[in-house]
């Protein structure tokens, strides 16, 4: 497959990624991944107590315990995204943006940027790398 078709193969991932995201239904987001995951999000280290969703991930089922924690922990009405801009790159696909949620635990709101880079390969994202601040959003759980 050319670049031009991988690209096209990986716009269509991506917008299909965003609709179920916006949905908000985790296992059907996570039917878009691979069995096995490359994942990683922007933490010093892979796990932190305070934030329930940073933790070692690396299969499907895993992607959509992910999003159930997330849905979970976030106040879905208190809570926006924002994407500024989408390149896609062959396989690889880069949404850069800014989120804005209110934590359960305290009532508190974080608002981070971010970069979001997903590999797609075979029509199934293989890799989702999250880099965000981490900070702002470990501030919104300290009571």
């Amino acid at each position: 497959m050319d670049v031009g078709a991988r690209s096209a193969s990986t716009s269509a991932v991506v917008e299909e990624f965003l609709r179920r995201t916006r949905e908000g239904d985790p296992d059907r987001i996570a039917e878009l991944y691979a069995e096995t995951v490359d994942w990683r999000v922007s933490w010093p280290e892979p796990r932190h107590p305070a934030v329930p969703w940073i933790r070692p991930r690396s299969t499907r089922a895993d992607v959509a315990d992910h999003y159930r924690v997330f849905g979970e922990t976030c106040v879905p009405d208190e809570g926006s995204v924002t994407l500024e801009q989408i390149t896609v790159d062959g396989p690889h696909a880069f949404l850069v943006g800014a989120s804005s949620q209110v934590v359960r635990p305290t009532g508190r709101r974080f608002t981070m940027s971010f970069v979001l880079r997903l590999t797609i390969e075979e029509g199934l994202i293989t890799a989702h790398h999250m880099y965000e601040d981490s900070l702002a959003v470990l501030r919104a759980f300290e009571g």
